[in-house]
């Protein structure tokens, strides 16, 4: 009962997400926004999509019992959850699914962006690794995991590179690492 309540909560996030973001593009390309990475977005939606019908196929056919540690990785993931609210927050309009670089823009400091460039590959990678331990998911897990580190790869690189082209990037990021954040003395608000 509980894979089907998280399960169809995730679904609904991500729905929500996904309307959020239309939006957010629309005024974006208004504005002369551009997209980039067209090619890998559609890999990297394929890849979450079947990172859900592999967790739903693992629960169905292994009838998997919730681990016995799934109340600590339970709070861990609604973490990620906050997490998740905090990075759209705070990028607000510029928040989306796709890259989607409005030129001359600046750059977002602020939230979790304060400490790190990259939290919500940070938030996605945690999730692809929490949910599916949270119902004894292994397989789902590992393979997942691993597409996920592959696609970020890829995508990581592309968006860096149209933000530094296009926008003040570097400067206010310099400093800063991708995924672990480094707090330092008086930063916090």
């Amino acid at each position: 009962m509980m894979f089907y309540l998280l399960f169809s909560v995730i679904a609904i996030q991500r729905l929500v997400e996904l309307i959020i973001a239309k939006r957010n593009e629309k005024w974006m390309k208004a504005k002369g926004a551009r997209e980039y990475g067209q090619n890998h977005y559609r890999l990297m939606v394929l890849i979450h999509l079947l990172f859900f019908t592999s967790l739903l196929a693992e629960q169905s056919v292994g009838r998997q019992e919730l681990n016995e540690y799934w109340p600590s990785l339970f709070i861990l993931f609604l973490a990620a959850q906050a997490g998740r609210v905090w990075v759209i927050a705070s990028l607000g309009r510029y928040w989306n699914t796709k890259i989607i670089v409005l030129p001359q823009a600046d750059i977002i400091a602020k939230g979790p962006y304060k400490f790190i460039k990259h939290p919500n590959y940070l938030i996605v990678t945690v999730e692809l690794i929490v949910i599916p331990l949270i119902f004894n998911a292994y397989w789902t897990l590992f393979i997942f995991a691993l597409l996920n580190q592959f696609i970020l790869s890829i995508r990581i690189p592309v968006e860096e590179r149209a933000l530094a082209d296009t926008t003040d990037y570097h400067e206010i990021h310099q400093g800063k690492q991708r995924f672990i954040p480094v707090i330092k003395k008086g930063e916090i608000d």
